[in-house]
């Protein structure tokens, strides 16, 4: 098996984890894996969704164990999602910010879901029934899928979405191309995701679940920027976000304690990593033949 099956492996099968074991509805927060994106007993799943930009009334408005500590920043913030249009959320885990999503785009709208984990995608499913329940829609579906290969037609998307789940891939440029593919002319990206400001020590990539912890994958914000560029999109805007990383080392997260221990004298984690709002569009070819295409 090659380095990056072994890793690939390794990620799938710590989400998959993840999805049976963590149970809120059942009254516990339990969870196998404290390493994942956010993921840690040190600091409940609402409270650090709410650092960094959920507002208690859409927490509440959740199917109990959707909010699995998964997200590192709101991307429906960013999405600015209107009536009728098709949002496709990349890593869409237990249904969590499909779930919010889903009301933004209404009946006449589509809210898609890919992950590559099937007990993720059996978690969003069982997750539908509370959604139609509350919301009277009948809008939200998940796919199982890769994000380098999704399972989605040509130019069909107006908006994708993620929430701190590129950095997970081996090939980031391949699910930008994937992304510029889907979405319609002039259709929008809003993405949060985990970046470098400066490359880590290797021996941070030697800490096993720093891959499923968001930080091993995670890549260069300008190395981010040209792969976007590559792929086609425009109006590229990328900002750091530095709460989650701070709220994650102020609750003395085992994970960022082990990285600290890598760094040199006198870094610290954020001196390195930060969480990003992504932000992009797809050319709608209206001005071609002018230069601006």
């Amino acid at each position: 098996m090659s380095t990056n099956e072994a890793i690939r492996d390794q990620i799938r099968s710590d989400y998959s984890n993840i999805a049976k074991t963590s149970n809120k509805a059942a009254g516990t927060d339990s969870c196998c894996c404290a390493g994942a994106c956010g993921v840690t007993e040190s600091i409940d799943p609402d409270v650090l969704a709410e650092q960094i930009g959920y507002t208690r009334a859409e927490l509440e408005a959740l199917p109990a164990d959707a909010n699995m500590g998964l997200s590192c920043g709101n991307p429906n913030v960013i999405a600015n999602l209107k009536p009728g249009e098709t949002v496709l959320d990349l890593g869409s885990g237990g249904g969590f910010d499909l779930f919010l999503a889903g009301p933004k785009v209404g009946k006449t709208g589509r809210a898609i879901g890919v992950d590559m984990t099937a007990e993720m995608i059996s978690k969003a499913r069982t997750n539908l029934g509370h959604y139609r329940e509350t919301t009277g829609l009948d809008n939200v579906e998940f796919r199982l899928g890769e994000i380098e290969h999704l399972p989605v037609e040509d130019r069909s998307v107006d908006v994708v979405m993620s929430n701190c789940v590129l950095n997970l891939s081996l090939d980031k440029q391949q699910v930008w191309n994937e992304i510029a593919r889907v979405l319609k002319p002039g259709g929008r990206v809003a993405i949060s995701d985990m970046a470098l400001y400066e490359p880590l020590p290797e021996s941070v990539k030697g800490i096993v679940e720093s891959w499923a912890g968001c930080i091993a994958g995670a890549a260069l914000v300008e190395d981010l920027r040209h792969q976007m560029l590559n792929a086609g999109l425009t109006e590229v805007s990328l900002t750091p976000k530095p709460e989650y990383v701070k709220a994650l080392v102020e609750a003395n997260d085992p994970l960022y304690q082990k990285v600290a221990a890598q760094l040199p004298t006198g870094k610290t984690a954020a001196d390195f990593i930060t969480s990003v709002d992504i932000s992009a569009r797809k050319p709608d070819g209206s001005c071609c033949g002018s230069g601006c295409c």
